[in-house]
């Protein structure tokens, strides 16, 4: 809820810091134009009060930013990059299974529960009962 009202807020902020930085007079002559008394506010007063309200804008804008970046993050917390459930998927397949030399063990769907990471270790200090016939070299 907070994080959709700060949305919100920040994407009427964004509009309103375009709009402010829109309507300021040009300070040099970049790509040709000048920058004379043919803006819509000219006086000296006005273009210093849209400066200020640029930059308390822009604070703003990247307070929310900061704010929105830290309540995102905090609901990220509890959660590891790995997830531990998916380690064992990368045993080989399920007992009584074989896989052919050369092609990655996939995960069976009907499978009751993943293997173990202590089913992947017991797997790979077994040896295999049938090496795998070597294929010669295609010649070219």
């Amino acid at each position: 809820m907070l994080q959709t009202i700060l949305l919100v807020a920040m994407i009427l902020v964004s509009i309103a810091l375009a709009g402010v930085i829109l309507i300021q007079r040009s300070e040099g002559g970049a790509l040709g134009m000048g920058g004379g008394p043919s803006g819509m506010m000219t006086a000296r007063g006005a273009g210093n009060l849209l400066t200020v309200t640029t930059w308390w804008l822009a604070g703003i804008f990247f307070l929310l930013a900061v704010t929105l970046t830290i309540l995102g993050n905090v609901e990220r917390a509890d959660r590891s990059v790995i997830d531990p459930n998916a380690i064992g998927e990368l045993a080989v397949p399920p007992s009584g299974q074989t896989a052919p030399a050369g092609t990655p063990a996939a995960p069976t769907p009907a499978a009751p529960a993943a293997p173990s990471l202590q089913d992947l270790e017991n797997s790979l200090s077994q040896p295999s009962a049938t090496p795998a016939p070597a294929q010669p070299a295609p010649a070219h």
